[in-house]
């Protein structure tokens, strides 16, 4: 397994981002950044997807060019 690429690490603040801004949100009262914040994790859900999707094809592709030179 290949490590975390850039769409990984940015999902996973994206998520931590909305975290926050729903957690203020909630708590101070504030429908539109609590909205904001569920709307930011769910963007970091689908950009850390679609990094660990790109990650999985590399890695594929790394060990099939390892068969081949065998």
């Amino acid at each position: 397994m290949g490590a975390p690429n850039r769409d990984e690490i940015e999902g996973k603040y994206e998520q931590a981002k909305g975290s926050v801004k729903e957690g203020l949100g909630n708590l101070t009262g504030n429908e539109r950044l609590e909205s904001e914040g569920s709307a930011d994790k769910l963007k970091g859900d689908v950009q850390e997807g679609w990094g660990g999707t790109k990650r999985k094809v590399g890695d594929i592709l790394e060990d099939a060019g390892d068969a081949i030179k065998r």
